[in-house]
């Protein structure tokens, strides 16, 4: 057993090793020197083609589409369709291979790095908090922030209550001491991040994916006030909270199957049409066992 135990011990070093190992051999994405401005927050995709690395088959496949400044979109479809690449390639996580994807007009390669940060917030499904106080984590969606600019972020995240359960407040020190959050209060945190850098565009990716009712419905308030004048992507599974996009986008094999409001597509009885009456069966089914 000990054996055993010490062969899967190292398996799991080693795959942290090369992990690390990836990351630091990275390439960073090179930087133009044409140093150009996004004239405001809308978004336009132009026949975006691309592949992750080592890969055949392209995980965005021709997609054209057009956000306007301050419109609120959505990005839904079944597991792997491309969602999540798609909000990538916006805030130039990577490069597209062919095709181009801009920002107010401005194709996102000729758009300094640190300009692009400051103008695109993406609130992951999985957020992570540091190993230092609640303030510090906040503090790094603007680092010349004020403490009261923090707090306020705080209170527009509705995280107050997460902040008066510790006896040192925003000074509490995370992860130590046997000091944690949950997913749904971290989630919570992350947002006043992004309420703290107050971005033009904001994107969304399954952000209450870990949220607990009671978080979630914080959670949404919160989205509610941080999404207001913003351009806004919405990656998400849980359907209700899409049905008063703007447009909704159907990701299927890299590309859009269909694109419409919530009411047009479920009535074409398509891909959203389907994942609607599920969406809908599961929540019944859920409702059904805690009534038992």
């Amino acid at each position: 057993m000990k054996v055993a135990y010490a062969g899967e011990a190292q398996m799991i070093v080693d795959d942290a090793l090369n992990r690390m190992y990836e990351i630091l051999e990275t390439e960073p994405l090179s930087e133009s020197k044409k140093n150009e401005k996004p004239q405001d927050s809308s978004i336009t995709l132009d026949n975006v083609i691309f592949a992750y690395e080592n890969s055949e088959v392209n995980a965005i496949d021709g997609i054209n589409l057009s956000v306007k400044a301050g419109e609120h979109i959505a990005l839904v479809g079944p597991s792997g369709g491309g969602k999540t690449t798609l909000a990538s390639l916006i805030a130039r996580f990577w490069d597209v291979k062919r095709g181009a994807v801009k920002i107010g007009g401005t194709d996102v390669r000729n758009i300094p790095s640190d300009e692009l940060m400051n103008y695109v917030s993406y609130v992951f499904q999985d957020s992570k908090l540091l190993k230092m106080s609640i303030m510090d984590n906040i503090r790094m969606g603007r680092p010349d922030a004020t403490d009261e600019e923090v707090m306020q972020a705080l209170r527009d995240a509705q995280c107050m209550d997460i902040i008066e359960k510790f006896p040192d407040g925003v000074n509490t020190m995370i992860g130590s001491k046997g000091i944690y959050v949950s997913g749904g209060e971290c989630q919570r945190l992350s947002i006043a991040r992004a309420f703290l850098k107050n971005a033009p565009v904001l994107i969304l990716d399954e952000a209450t994916a870990f949220a607990d009712p009671d978080n979630e419905r914080l959670v949404q308030q919160a989205f509610e006030k941080l999404s207001k004048d913003k351009t806004v992507i919405m990656i998400a599974h849980r359907l209700s909270t899409v049905t008063n996009a703007d447009c909704i986008y159907v990701l299927a094999d890299g590309k859009i199957a269909e694109s419409g409001k919530h009411s047009e597509l479920v009535a074409n009885n398509g891909i959203y049409s389907r994942m609607w009456n599920e969406y809908n069966k599961s929540v019944n089914r859920q409702v059904g066992k805690a009534g038992v």
